[in-house]
């Protein structure tokens, strides 16, 4: 009888045995609105989990079970920080005892709008510190096709250790929508491209013990492209209707109702909505990170960057149109006015303030004038912010009959669900509404403007 042939397990079968048995330890870099989430998911499938960030505050928070963001549910928060299966840290060191780390770090746009990597890099030279074989390394972070290879793939790759044989890296592409009830983190697709076919298939397997649908494809480029353009294509579009809005409005047409009437053909429509401009982390900075990469081919992105300009010139569209409706109404002008803004949240139901277009109009008013309050119920403090840390601390008043009527001007920017319109109806001398909020419950008065 011959003798058997003993076979070497390789880096891939040990981590591929340790995911499918869903004891791989799973290190998560970046706890806010996309990291927290996965973390959470990957947990209640089995995985230990290791998360990580620079925050210490986040850190304590995290330990103790205390939800920082609100859309979280507190009760599996709680839960998964009683585990012995979690902990919280800000030691990197930690990431040599991770099998898999996924990377959710900030893509935010430098100075002069040019992608700002420096989260990915700072992230990518601490696990390369402590790069061992067997593990594998997913991008998260949205940004442009190429930077899972020519920046997170080289920066590993100093360590000296082999890509494909030692360690493993991929993009996955995060696809969170904080405060949408009717998506979780799981049930959203994850798309998944691999540096290489076994590194695919390592983050396949990875994501499909925890989300109901993968969707595998070629490279992490096409991954990374696919991301990028779901969020151009809803920047573009929501430009579209922003400059239909300002068409319509000189015409005296509701761009409301005609979108409204326009989305009941049941094919080849999609409604979009206007509003004050674009806010979050990716809609407004994303399209910025397609158009510098395509410099680099000698490709011209006008209609891209046309629809950046539109959506950035919002903010000043709705301090025009409040100064008009004030001179129509009073013969006020802004300087002097006092004038209260609804929702400081880049959109409805979540406390995030990133990129709020609200942030921007405060600034404008003030800066011609008026003196400005708010009114948030998910945002009673405002937080530091790269753009507008003057703002910073600066604390929601409270909304009543007598509060609303001694502003001259209520403007609402974000149409959170907990506030009563009504109320402000009632007892505001004059309204400009950015998100149709009075229309969508049926109030509409002499002194409500859209805008």
């Amino acid at each position: 009888m011959d003798a058997k042939v003993p076979t070497t397990e390789t880096s891939f079968d040990r981590l591929a045995s340790l995911i499918d048995e869903r004891t791989a330890s799973v290190g998560v870099c970046g706890m806010g609105y996309v990291g927290l989430p996965l973390a959470m998911a990957a947990w209640d499938a089995g995985f230990p989990i290791y998360a990580f960030d620079t925050d210490p505050e986040k850190i304590v928070k995290l330990a103790a079970g205390e939800p920082y963001l609100k859309h979280i549910a507190p009760d599996q928060l709680r839960a998964m920080a009683a585990d012995r299966r979690f902990a919280a840290t800000g030691d990197f060191d930690r990431l040599a005892d991770c099998d898999v780390i996924a990377i959710c770090v900030p893509t935010p746009l430098g100075a002069h709008g040019e992608p700002d990597l420096s989260f990915v890099e700072r992230t990518s030279e601490a696990i390369t510190e402590r790069l061992r074989p067997g593990q594998l390394v997913i991008l998260e972070s949205t940004t442009y096709p190429g930077t899972t290879s020519e920046v997170l793939a080289r920066i590993l790759a100093s360590s000296g250790l082999e890509q494909d044989r030692d360690f493993f890296v991929a993009y996955s592409p995060e696809r969170e929508d904080p405060g949408n009830a009717d998506f979780t983190t799981r049930q959203a697709p994850k798309i998944v491209g691999g540096m290489g076919t076994e590194a695919g298939d390592l983050a396949c397997g990875f994501y499909g013990q925890f989300f109901d649908r993968v969707v595998p494809v070629s490279s992490a480029e096409v991954a990374e492209a696919a991301k990028i353009t779901e969020n151009i294509f809803r920047a573009v579009n929501i430009a579209l209707v922003n400059e239909l809005k300002v068409i319509y409005d000189a015409m005296g047409i509701d761009v409301w109702e005609v979108i409204e009437a326009a989305k009941t053909k049941p094919f080849g429509y999609m409604p979009f909505y206007p509003g004050p401009g674009l806010g979050g982390h990716c809609i407004p900075i994303d399209p910025f990170y397609l158009t510098w990469k395509a410099r680099e081919y000698g490709v011209r992105t006008r209609f891209i960057e046309l629809a950046g300009e539109i959506n950035s010139g919002m903010p000043d569209y709705v301090v025009e149109r409040a100064a008009e409706a004030l001179d129509r109404a009073s013969g006020k002008g802004l300087r002097r006015s006092e004038i209260l803004l609804i929702g400081m949240a880049y959109k409805a139901n979540v406390e995030d303030m990133r990129g709020s277009p609200a942030l921007e109009i405060m600034e404008r008013f003030e800066a011609r004038g008026a003196n400005v309050a708010y009114f948030d119920p998910w945002v009673p403090v405002i937080p530091k912010t790269r753009e507008h840390g003057r703002l910073a601390g600066r604390r929601s008043i409270e909304l009543s009959a007598e509060t609303t009527a001694r502003f001259d001007l209520v403007v609402v920017v974000t149409d959170h669900r907990d506030v009563d319109y009504r109320l402000i109806a009632d007892h505001a001398k004059l309204i400009v509404d950015t998100r149709n909020a009075f229309g969508r419950i049926g109030i509409a008065r002499e002194h409500i403007n859209k805008a």
